[in-house]
């Protein structure tokens, strides 16, 4: 469990680094109404740059909190089976439908990102 803990630790620290390099990038001031239409470019170009960072922040995030908590039910499933075989059929059942709901949560960060792309 320490080493978990130590994990989980050692990443959101490098999370937190992360978006403390990247503060300047969100303090960019909006464009003036007279400015040139280079200038708005840029600046759209930027609010591209944001998405793809922040879509690629979001996926990374939930697949990795997926990834270790499939392991975790798998670990944990496997072990009350080699305890009790004889509960082996719920155990089992009980391990799918966990597996399902976490693999939706995934999912669903999926498609949040795809519409931070593609709507805002």
């Amino acid at each position: 469990m320490k080493h978990l803990l130590k994990k989980i630790l050692i990443l959101a620290g490098a999370l937190v680094l992360t978006l403390a390099l990247a503060a300047p990038a969100f303090a960019a001031d909006a464009p003036a109404q007279g400015e040139d239409a280079a200038q708005s470019q840029t600046q759209e170009d930027n609010t591209i740059g944001l998405k793809a960072i922040a879509a690629g922040i979001a996926v990374g995030i939930a697949a990795a909190g997926g990834a270790v908590a499939m392991g975790l039910a798998t670990a944990k499933s496997t072990e009350s089976i080699a305890r009790q075989p004889e509960a082996e059929g719920k155990v089992r059942t009980t391990l799918m439908l966990g597996l399902v709901f976490i693999e939706t949560a995934i999912i669903y960060a999926l498609l949040v990102v795809i519409l931070i792309i593609f709507v805002l």
